[in-house]
């Protein structure tokens, strides 16, 4: 079975060390981690994931930025991108209508696990 390649894209390091170890712990998922906001096009280009999890708020480039040049780059433009954000609480989430923000699918941390891949499985590129 080839695995899928999901990508996380957040400053947090210990929170991306749990989720990754977490999905890797399925052993459906080949997953890697960046934490410095303007590597994430770099990383996204050479580890060519189905389906990237964004921060939205990160130092140096936001995540609204960084969809925004995946959508404008040709070979990459039609990644999934979801969205992972503390930036919003889950009462918030819920009122927006179909949990998207700018056409993007969006989550807000905490997440489950079975939510996180729930929303993964439903979003990723099969």
């Amino acid at each position: 079975m080839v695995k899928k390649k999901i990508l996380i894209i957040d400053d947090e390091e210990d929170f991306t060390n749990i989720v990754k170890s977490n999905l890797d712990g399925f052993g459906t998922y080949e997953v890697a981690v960046e934490n410095k906001a303007v590597n994430a096009i770099s990383t996204i280009k050479l580890f060519k994931p189905d389906l990237i999890l964004l921060d939205i708020i990160m130092p140096e480039i936001d995540g609204g930025e960084i969809a925004c040049q995946v959508e404008s780059s040709q070979d990459i433009q039609n990644t999934p991108i979801v969205f992972l954000t503390a930036a919003l609480t889950k009462n918030e989430a819920a009122s927006h209508k179909g949990g998207q923000i700018g056409g993007r699918v969006f989550m807000a941390k905490p997440v489950t696990l079975k939510e996180l891949v729930d929303c993964i499985e439903k979003n990723i590129i099969k």
